[in-house]
């Protein structure tokens, strides 16, 4: 069960980086909170609120639920391949939005 959790972690730290990376940058990018949601831009501000929701999940995921040891493979694995997925699904979803190849 531990490993579904590491996997869940790795998203929603994987998630946090573009959210807040564009709010420090003052840039306004696609959030749940956009109209359309996902479509639409969000402010900044807005962006590093999420992102940084997104990160506190994360790390509660991964650091505060079992052992999670980062040498350790399986839970890197687990990690590792939630943030993967979630980067891929993301880079098509939203490269048509900013200029990604599809």
């Amino acid at each position: 069960m531990h490993y579904v959790t590491y996997f869940f972690g790795g998203m929603f730290l994987l998630n946090a980086v573009p959210h807040i990376v564009s709010g420090t940058m003052g840039r306004a990018f696609q959030s749940p909170f956009a109209s359309p949601p996902g479509q639409g831009l969000s402010s900044a501000t807005v962006n590093v609120l999420w992102g940084f929701l997104n990160a506190v999940i994360g790390y509660l995921l991964i650091c505060r639920v079992g052992d999670f040891d980062p040498r350790n493979i399986p839970d890197m694995t687990a990690a590792s391949v939630g943030a993967l997925l979630l980067a891929l699904f993301l880079a098509r979803s939203f490269g048509r939005f900013n200029g990604g190849n599809l």
